[in-house]
């Protein structure tokens, strides 16, 4: 099987036009199961930024808390913590889909049902798709650090970033990010604690303690193996 990239792929990646992306798409091999998952499984799990607000009671026929996470790679955490807590409602945005494929193709097989997925530009799906006061919980796990200087203005999380997050949890919701970079676990800390609709639990400028709800994922097992540290950030919306 050859390479392919987003763009060859029958299943596009949905974005709109904009001047700075946290990510690139990359050139990436479909496995065999990946490409037949999209087959068998998009109709279920998938999700489109032009299909307008979401509704969930329509996409998962119940009223549930809903989990909100960007950028969750091949997928496994995302589908450990659908599987572990059955009474919320989780749906995942990725922009690759070799990672999209493998998690609907694992969601499908194990007969998931409080799981939709997003292949698309996360900002585009917050503004377009996501009502304000929807969320119970938004996650954000090991980003890209884009760690030279030059391209940190590329990093996800930024002040306009963070109040649109805001403005989609419902009061006393949370925030969740985690990163294996100790200057962007700063970087992550000094603008979380600058925005004023958001109040730390773990206490002012300090890191929280993995929680219950977050597994270990492969990135941390790795950063483990270098020997770097893994920074846990937890906010509540005021």
């Amino acid at each position: 099987m050859q390479d392919e990239s987003a763009q060859d792929f029958p299943y596009r990646t949905e974005y709109k036009k904009k001047s700075i992306r946290s990510y690139v798409i990359r050139a990436g091999r479909m496995t065999e199961g990946q490409r037949r998952a999209f087959d068998n499984y998009w109709g279920d799990y998938g999700l489109s930024l032009f299909g307008g607000p979401l509704k969930p009671r329509e996409v998962f026929g119940r009223e549930a808390p809903l989990v909100l996470e960007i950028g969750f790679g091949m997928g496994d955490s995302l589908l450990a913590m659908a599987e572990a807590e059955p009474d919320k409602d989780f749906i995942g945005i990725e922009v690759h889909p070799p990672g999209v494929g493998r998690l609907i193709n694992n969601a499908g097989k194990a007969e998931v049902k409080n799981l939709r997925v997003y292949m698309a530009d996360a900002v585009d799906v917050l503004n377009d798709c996501i009502a304000d006061g929807l969320l119970d919980r938004f996650q954000l796990y090991f980003p890209d650090p884009w760690h030279k200087k030059k391209h940190h203005k590329r990093r996800i999380v930024q002040p306009e970033f963070v109040r649109l997050i805001c403005s989609k949890l419902k009061p006393g919701g949370l925030l969740h990010m985690a990163t294996d970079w100790e200057n962007y676990a700063e970087h992550m800390l000094e603008v979380l604690e600058a925005e004023q609709m958001l109040e730390n639990t773990a206490g002012k400028n300090h890191y929280a303690p993995r929680p219950p709800f977050r597994p270990e994922t492969k990135f941390e097992r790795r950063g483990q193996r270098l020997g770097h540290g893994v920074w846990d950030l937890l906010y509540r919306r005021r």
